[in-house]
């Protein structure tokens, strides 16, 4: 599995490069591998680290740690996931089951920042669905409705109190929840990074290529080395189904996004001067949009079916010119070169949205699948599946087992012909909130 470094994502660019990168040379033996170093992996090892402090851990990734998918999302930890309204008591009762995983991957977010002071811009404001069209109001009104039985605060705008939150007279309605956060998604990466344990050695830019169970070892070849270990956890995520995991339950997805340079004085006065926000959309190819804190513009409107190795720069380009759209549809006033990098980024999903999180053989255990909602549910996956391969249990488990589990995909190419498809009506169905 090789995956390409880049330096055109925003939010890594806005740390300090770190020197102390190894890379697996050599052949390894230890108790515990992951492989994976995003929130999932770094959490886990995190845990691992903790339970045992006299044991061998070893944290591998095909990439530069926490710069894959951590480090590439929008920085939303979200409390609620939108839909259309629930019919029936079951279908709440699942619904609230998921929102149960958020709020505790919300809380494992909040206590590792407060225990180890990380700053990661860390901003309880809540979150937007937003529309421009009217007839989305219907959308909203039940989605208003599964909060209120489950408890969620929140409150739908309209129009002027809209523009005026968000600067913009793009949106027409939007359902605002409290419970949401908006953070750096790479600041909090990298303070996970930097608070491992002295017992975990983590190895970077050091890809996978094929593992093998013999007896009660799992053998792991990488490219200049090899691992031998007698536990594994795979949190790759977007990148399981290459690894031959869960293979008929998990899908990647491929997104792309734009950040403006921050905005002047004058440009963030003709807006309004709001403070930060974040957009999302009620239809599932509509815009994420941010306005950070250091006055930036994040932009989100690309999904697609994808290499999900790497885009180059010159696809990138082509996606960044639907971004600048974007942007200039919302904020007319702004110059038309305000953008200042963009990037793509892989998201993993389930056919219905679920997460995957599970012993699959004997000493082999997974956790990923997070359809948008890595950040939070991530890092609890992580420490819960570090928990429970160490044969323990907790209310956290619980409370993540009581979901349901992902439901079957047909193979390729029946899947990706499905999945453009779809995604081609969900764009039409989108095009007025690209």
């Amino acid at each position: 599995m090789g995956v390409v470094n880049d330096n055109s994502c925003s939010w890594v660019n806005d740390l300090n490069p770190r020197t102390n990168i190894q890379i697996l040379s050599s052949d390894l033996s230890c108790e515990w591998l992951i492989v994976g170093a995003g929130y999932t992996g770094l959490s886990a090892a995190r845990k691992l680290g903790q339970l045992y402090p006299n044991q061998k851990i070893l944290l591998v990734d095909a990439q530069l740690a926490g710069e894959g998918a951590s480090s590439r999302n929008s920085g939303y930890l979200v409390d609620t996931t939108l839909n259309d309204g629930f019919t029936s008591n079951k279908e709440l009762e699942n619904y609230k089951k998921k929102a149960d995983i958020y709020k505790l991957g919300i809380e494992a977010v909040k206590k590792f920042i407060k225990e180890y002071q990380v700053d990661c811009d860390w901003n309880e404001c809540g979150k937007n669905f937003a529309s421009s069209k009217k007839e989305d109001h219907k959308i909203l009104e039940n989605f208003s409705k599964t909060l209120s039985k489950l408890g969620f605060e929140h409150n739908i705008l309209f129009d002027k109190d809209l523009a005026k939150r968000l600067g913009t007279n793009f949106y027409n309605i939007a359902l605002h929840t409290k419970g949401g956060i908006l953070l750096h998604p790479g600041k909090l990466a990298r303070a996970m990074i930097d608070t491992l344990p002295e017992n975990v050695n983590l190895y970077e830019n050091s890809s996978l290529l094929d593992w093998k169970k013999i007896n009660d070892i799992i053998n792991c070849n990488f490219k200049n080395g090899s691992i031998k270990t007698k536990k594994i956890i795979f949190a790759t995520n977007g990148y399981l189904k290459l690894l031959g995991i869960k293979k008929n339950y998990n899908f990647s997805i491929t997104l792309a996004a734009s950040m403006t340079r921050n905005l002047t004085d004058s440009e963030f006065k003709s807006i309004g001067e709001p403070k930060e926000w974040g957009v999302l959309p009620v239809r599932p190819m509509g815009a994420t949009i941010r306005l950070t804190k250091d006055r930036r513009i994040l932009i989100r409107n690309t999904a697609e079916v994808y290499n999900p190795y790497h885009m180059s720069q010159s696809e990138l380009y082509k996606r960044s010119l639907k971004q600048k759209i974007g942007i200039k549809k919302r904020f007319p006033q702004l110059p038309d070169n305000i953008i200042q990098s963009s990037w793509s980024g892989v998201v993993s999903r389930s056919r219905n949205s679920s997460q995957i999180f599970e012993k699959i053989n004997e000493n082999i255990f997974v956790a990923g699948c997070y359809n948008g909602s890595g950040i939070g549910v991530g890092t609890l996956f992580g420490e819960q599946i570090a928990i429970k391969a160490s044969n323990e249990n907790s209310e956290e488990i619980k409370t993540i087992e009581a979901r349901n589990k992902p439901t079957w995909l047909p193979p390729d190419p029946f899947l990706s012909f499905g999945l453009k498809t779809r995604l081609i009506y969900e764009r039409i169905r989108a095009r007025s909130e690209i």
